[in-house]
């Protein structure tokens, strides 16, 4: 009998979000391989990194030899993405990554879908806490219905606590963000509105918040219009230098920051909602993008994939612990 292939090469593995999901993927059984640029870098426990380099081709298939899956840690994602595919492709493995750059999800799923299929495995990009969460929620509360007249995502934050990679990323992709609306993809502009969250959040102003939740779920949900809108506070965070890193603040690792995230789908007069809640968003993406990788080498697919084609999204999230997030579906 052959032994499975539960090697998972985890690129930028030094970084803040990747230690999340290296914990998971060895929570779950999996064999994770560290890669960094820097072997000296202080990174989880574990093997020592393969060191390897994104404008290094080479260096990245030695990274990758003999591995069965790659989640690309390594941002801002505009930069790493493309040739860490390359490399995942070239190597017969599964790629997934934790990018929440809009661009770079809608390039992945239209450059190489056909590639996957023809190579045999599958490229996920965004399974994270943008563009992954809000394409689950939006996927599940959409549930046996066709189509949608509009999908509303909410977000609220108690703060960002914004990583040092996440300020780069959002200088790296500064002015290039659009909206979904009339079935099509346009330059975002300023939108607000009031949101009732449950108690404690309450009632919230939220502003509109450009992320790749409105590729994921255009990708694939049948609807003329996504939304995705945030309360201003975080934001505020997001914008002042200096604001704090998230620090520990539990026996997991995560920071004190808590989230809470809608989904309404609407047709006609009807509404559905389904809602996840839980602590730290850079903490959830581990097991977000950590489930997608155990769930392709038991379920072998091919071609580019969101987290709502990939996988049964209430299935999945009912399966998460609830320490990492707590599910709830209203259809």
């Amino acid at each position: 009998m052959t032994t499975p292939n539960t090697a998972v090469a985890v690129l930028g593995a030094s970084g803040h979000t990747a230690r999340f999901v290296l914990a998971r993927l060895r929570d779950l059984g999996l064999d994770p391989v560290p890669v960094d640029r820097d072997p000296e870098r202080p990174h989880a426990p574990g093997a020592r990194p393969r060191v390897a380099s994104v404008d290094d081709p080479a260096s990245l298939d030695r990274a990758f030899a003999g591995v069965a899956a790659v989640v690309n840690c390594a941002g801002p994602f505009a930069d790493t993405a493309v040739p860490v595919v390359e490399a995942a492709l070239r190597a017969g493995a599964h790629y997934v990554d934790i990018s929440a750059e809009q661009t770079v999800t809608m390039d992945l799923l239209s450059r190489f879908d056909s590639r996957a299929r023809e190579v045999g495995v599958a490229v996920v990009p965004s399974m994270a806490f943008y563009g992954g969460l809000g394409d689950l929620l939006a996927t599940a509360a959409l549930g046996d219905w066709p189509a949608a007249d509009d999908v509303q995502v909410a977000i609220a934050l108690s703060s960002w606590l914004p990583t040092e990679g996440t300020r780069r990323t959002v200088a790296r992709n500064s002015g290039r963000h659009v909206v979904f609306t009339d079935h099509r993809f346009v330059p975002a502009t300023p939108s607000t509105l009031t949101w009732r969250f449950p108690d404690p959040i309450g009632v919230r102003s939220l502003t509109g918040l450009p992320t790749a939740d409105h590729v994921t779920i255009a990708h694939h949900l049948s609807t003329p219009r996504v939304d995705v809108h945030i309360n201003t506070d975080p934001l505020a965070d997001l914008a002042d230098p200096t604001s704090p890193a998230p620090v520990p603040a539990d026996a997991h690792g995560r920071s004190a920051q808590t989230f809470h995230v809608e989904a309404v789908v609407t047709r006609g007069p009807q509404h559905r909602r389904a809602t996840a809640s839980g602590r730290d968003i850079y903490a959830v993406t581990g097991p977000l993008a950590a489930g997608a990788v155990a769930h392709l080498l038991t379920h072998p697919t091919a071609g580019a994939h969101t987290a709502g084609t990939l996988l049964d999204p209430a299935a999945f999230l009912r399966s998460l612990d609830p320490a990492h997030l707590t599910f709830t579906a209203d259809m």
